[in-house]
């Protein structure tokens, strides 16, 4: 079953923000002559890769998917928010913040944090 992702201003942003950190990092990685990923090459991968298992698979196991209950469905009054996770067993680990909506296939994003 695919979702077709949508994005708030801010998770959209912040993703932009992670993309342009890792490709920079990549870029001087490769100057450099080093193999080794960085920090922000490796953040990018994990929450790229939480954010197509979520479009695929919003209950895959390795998402930990559960209510989140403190903030309010954008549009839906009656409609859950939910949090997935990007990195598990880490300190200030990321998280991934959606709902279902507005579509019936569609996921919006509503924020990326750590």
């Amino acid at each position: 079953m695919l979702f077709q992702l949508k994005w708030s201003p801010s998770a959209l942003q912040v993703r932009n923000s992670l993309r342009a950190a890792a490709d920079k990092a990549t870029q001087s990685r490769r100057r450099r002559g080093k193999t080794k990923s960085s920090k922000a090459e490796g953040l990018y991968k994990q929450v790229a890769k939480c954010l197509a298992r979520l479009a695929t698979n919003p209950r895959h196991p390795g998402l930990h998917t559960h209510v989140f209950h403190t903030m309010p469905h954008p549009t839906d009054p009656n409609g859950k928010v939910f949090v997935a996770y990007a990195q598990n067993n880490t300190p200030g680990a990321w998280r991934v913040l959606w709902c279902y909506g507005p579509g019936e296939r569609d996921i919006t994003v509503l924020v990326i944090e750590a």
